[in-house]
């Protein structure tokens, strides 16, 4: 017998978000070895800026040695770390948070808990501020990975704040009052509001009338304010990231213990292009908070060694700025020329100025206003075409018909291939074939197999059965 945790279907993993990524795994492209494969378009990964890094690293090679000042510093590093985390990796961090905000607020290095990346941060954060069985309250779209992070092991409820296209899916007094009278309906005691700033799925900045919405709703309903915050620092287009810890310095916004309920979830993933070395935190003025979470942070640590090299790094502050400054740059490089692209397809994106990705308004080639449709469409999308991206129901999406494209993991010829595939399917669609004019997925599958070694196609496509049954 296995435990009810172990055995049950709540993790999220059949979500088209993750399901996605399955199809892809099986028959990944490539421009030389399978130009016909599926391009990875759900994924938010920045590896548009490793370049920089790298030359870093090759420069820095007594870092990377484990040396300081000729010394080895590996025995120093291999024994038993205290889980409160290397101080110099914790003060190179607050100064990092402060300079990717303006440095308009300053962090407190004693108020900041390590965590093995954001996952860990946002669950460790809502064990120490929810019990099983109460809610939060979660503005959408949102990241589908909430459903797991921030339920699956802790109990607790997530009640969707319902934003809308018609307003650039923009936080309302209304709509978090909604949701507050919604979770009271289900008897749900509500601790908090957890928001995604710059947002993900959305690619944009909060502005400082949200935020002032967010904070005298907490306020008056006397509740906690979560702000996962991990991708303050690929804002590249005006305006400009708030940080909730700014918004809560206004002074017409006072409560006596305002402070103590708000708390950001920051990590190096997104900014750095470092989901690897599994560092992310959690910083709180709430002692009781950071207390809790510190001794529950021993059960997900990070590496001594990860945390010298990036105390390191982040020491060299020339070095930060350049990659700050260029990875900015080349993040809306690369995403004007995915809103361009789509836009010689006929297909809009939302207005973001932040973010790994866009948010694509693809309902004019629905064949019906529904969410059934969009999944339809979202396989087609995803066998036939050969593009991964994710349909906006699996992020809660109130309307039907939008999705999240990336554009940061790939290189400027992989997205040109992705974005001939777009125009292709939508000139089909346009000129009377609708969905179901198409070369199909089998079809592809057939050429590609004369064209490759047999025993590499056997191997790639051996669970290609399976495959049919996703969705």
């Amino acid at each position: 017998m296995l435990s009810s945790r172990a055995s049950c279907n709540s993790h999220g993993q059949d979500s088209p978000y993750f399901l996605g990524w399955q199809v892809y795994e099986k028959n990944p492209f490539d421009q030389a070895v399978n130009p016909t494969g599926i391009i990875q378009m759900g994924l938010a990964e920045n590896q548009l800026s490793f370049d920089l890094v790298e030359s870093w690293l090759r420069k820095n090679p007594d870092v990377m040695g484990l040396n300081k000042d000729g010394e080895s510093v590996f025995r120093e590093l291999a024994l038993f770390q205290d889980y409160h985390g290397l101080p110099a990796l914790k003060n190179e961090l607050v100064e990092y948070m402060a300079k990717t905000r303006g440095n308009k607020v300053k962090f407190d290095p004693k108020n900041l808990v390590l965590a093995a990346g954001a996952t860990s941060a946002n669950e460790t954060l809502i064990f120490c501020l929810v019990d099983p069985g109460q809610a939060i309250l979660l503005p959408t779209p949102y990241y589908p990975g909430f459903d797991r992070d921030l339920k699956w092991r802790t109990g607790v409820e997530i009640v969707p704040v319902d934003c809308w296209s018609s307003n650039g899916f923009r936080i309302t007094m209304s709509a978090l009052a909604d949701a507050y009278r919604r979770a009271q309906k289900l008897n749900l005691k509500v601790k908090g509001v957890l928001i995604t700033n710059p947002s993900n799925p959305l690619g944009t900045t909060m502005t400082r009338d949200e935020l002032n919405h967010l904070i005298t709703f907490a306020i008056a309903k006397n509740i906690h304010i979560i702000s996962d915050e991990v991708f303050s620092g690929t804002v590249f287009d005006s305006p400009g990231f708030i940080s909730i810890i700014e918004a809560a310095m206004d002074p017409n916004l006072e409560s006596p213990d305002l402070w103590n309920r708000i708390h950001i979830v920051y990590s190096l993933s997104k900014d750095l292009g470092l989901p690897g070395f599994r560092v992310g935190m959690i910083y709180s003025n709430n002692e009781t908070v950071v207390s809790a979470a510190t001794k529950m942070s021993s059960f997900g640590l990070v590496s001594s060694q990860t945390q010298y090299v990036l105390s390191n790094m982040l020491a060299n502050k020339k070095f930060i700025g350049k990659y700050m400054k260029e990875n900015q740059k080349r993040l809306k490089r690369k995403k004007e020329m995915l809103v361009s692209g789509l836009r010689k397809s006929g297909i809009e994106c939302l207005k973001s100025n932040a973010g790994l990705f866009c948010w694509v308004d693809i309902r004019r080639l629905l064949c019906s206003d529904t969410f059934e449709a969009e999944t339809k469409l979202w396989k087609t999308i995803l066998w036939d075409v050969g593009l991964n991206i994710s349909p906006g129901g699996s992020f809660h999406c109130s309307e039907p018909g939008w999705f999240r494209v990336c554009f940061a993991n790939m290189s400027h010829a992989t997205l040109q291939v992705a974005l001939r595939r777009i125009k292709d399917f939508v000139q089909r669609w346009s000129y009377g074939g609708g969905i179901g004019n198409k070369i199909s997925y089998q079809q592809n599958m057939s050429n590609l197999n004369r064209k490759l070694p047999s025993n590499w196609v056997r191997k790639l496509y051996s669970s290609e059965g399976d495959e049919q049954d996703i969705g």
